[in-house]
């Protein structure tokens, strides 16, 4: 390992340490106080490499605020902070009022992408206990079962296997130009919005965070599905918002082949799992495939059509182990293409630098983030595509050792921008720089 690697495995370890709450850990002490959902899953991949303990607890932490329908909500509160430390709070979500509401936590009403089952599967693959990881498996199984239950039966709005994400907030990708035209499309109370106070651009420079117009849609879309107590049956009449995402459909297929997995490790029936992977490929395949682009695209239900952007998203069926080698090819150049890679080859961009309304500095509009550089160079691997992951990860190291562990990064000046001690960029900073050592590469 290179001097430099392990300078950043122990920045990264720090950062963690410095995050865990002694039951969990927040994406960072300032702007985001609280757990949120796909962060950790990404924060157990980090410390699954360094305690066995913390990574099984980080994700039965988020799991313990599963609703009964089997929704892992993207945020659960930690009841010790102050409610309005961050908005949407717990008083706005008021989960305990839903329906399906989750006993014994304060949650959202939103889910994330589901990550997790990949997650728990290579927390117990790390694991140098095999009973205790047995034991962890099949504490945490039947949860996840009942979260990926819950998106393919809850969710496919389109009737093509796929799940269909309600706000964008679900995608993870808050503010991408992916939701531009759904998201603009959502109609405003005549009187205007309920007021409400922002909290998000306290710690951070609000040149970085989506806009107030944005801000306003988001608020709006979760207060309605809030007030319809977050039930998801005719989402195509009642949702304004409804789009199968790329993205979040390929992480979900990549924890369902994780599914398979686990399924086999503790001796349950991988089957239906299986038959879950295949229809979640194919659907990926018929519904955001555009052969004539050459690229995955979000489909927006509601507008019936393909949404025509180049984001880091369109990018993420790269997890599909399933996909034909012509279109991971097509889409490993598109990786390398000037739509995603600054001059200097710095990362890959959330969005097309080609375009117009590209802006490198505000969050899912632009920049470049190592969680997203450590997704698709794992994609790109699945795929014997070695040399072109090795570059994503080379690139990842030299912006964290540049600008510290931030939450994400300009991709001209390497400069970081966000929170800064960000915890899934330094959990993915330790998962690359450890997997590295075990190939020798680093």
């Amino acid at each position: 390992m290179s001097t430099q690697a392990n300078a950043l495995l122990l920045d990264a370890e720090s950062v963690l340490q410095l995050n865990w709450t002694g039951a969990s850990t927040v994406p960072s002490r300032r702007q985001y106080p609280h757990q949120w959902s796909w962060d950790a899953a990404y924060i157990a991949f980090g410390w699954s490499w360094i305690d066995q303990a913390r990574a099984a607890q980080e994700l039965e932490s988020i799991l313990r605020g599963q609703w009964a329908d089997g929704r892992v909500p993207h945020i659960v509160f930690d009841t010790g902070v102050a409610g309005d430390a961050y908005f949407p709070g717990p008083g706005f979500w008021r989960s305990a009022e839903a329906p399906d509401g989750p006993a014994g936590a304060v949650t959202s009403g939103l889910t994330q992408p589901p990550l997790h089952a990949r997650a728990a599967l290579e927390v117990a693959l790390h694991a140098g206990d095999g009973a205790r990881a047995d034991a962890f498996l099949r504490r945490v199984f039947p949860r996840l079962t009942a979260q990926h239950a819950y998106l393919g039966g809850r969710r496919d709005a389109g009737n093509g296997g796929l799940a269909a994400i309600v706000h964008p907030w679900e995608s993870g990708l808050d503010d991408s130009p992916s939701w531009d035209e759904p998201l603009g499309a959502v109609e405003l109370p005549a009187g205007g919005v309920t007021p409400y106070e922002r909290r998000d651009r306290e710690h951070v420079d609000p040149s970085e965070r989506p806009s107030d117009a944005w801000y306003d849609r988001f608020v709006q879309l979760a207060r309605v599905y809030r007030n319809g107590g977050y039930a998801d049956d005719g989402l195509t009449e009642r949702s304004a918002f409804l789009v199968e995402d790329p993205l979040f459909n390929a992480i979900w297929l990549w924890s369902t082949h994780a599914l398979v997995e686990i399924a086999e490790l503790i001796g349950e029936d991988p089957g239906p799992y299986r038959e879950s992977a295949a229809a979640i490929h194919a659907g990926l395949m018929a519904r955001l495939w555009d052969p004539e682009r050459g690229r995955f695209l979000a489909r927006d239900l509601r507008g019936g059509r393909l949404v025509d952007r180049r984001t880091v998203g369109t990018l993420a069926p790269l997890l599909d182990p399933d996909l034909p080698a012509s279109v991971a090819r097509r889409l490993a150049d598109e990786i390398a293409s000037p739509h995603f890679r600054s001059p200097d080859g710095i990362g890959v961009a959330s969005y097309d630098l080609l375009a117009a309304d590209a802006d490198a500095r505000r969050y899912w509009r632009g920049p470049v983030w190592a969680n997203l550089n450590w997704l698709l160079a794992r994609g790109l691997r699945q795929h014997g595509l070695d040399a072109e992951a090795a570059e994503i990860d080379a690139s990842t190291l030299a912006l964290v050792a540049g600008a510290g562990m931030r939450e994400y990064f300009d991709p001209y000046t390497r400069e970081g921008r966000g929170s800064a001690d960000f915890s899934w960029t330094a959990a993915v900073l330790v998962d690359l720089v450890r997997r590295g050592r075990e190939r020798g590469s680093a």
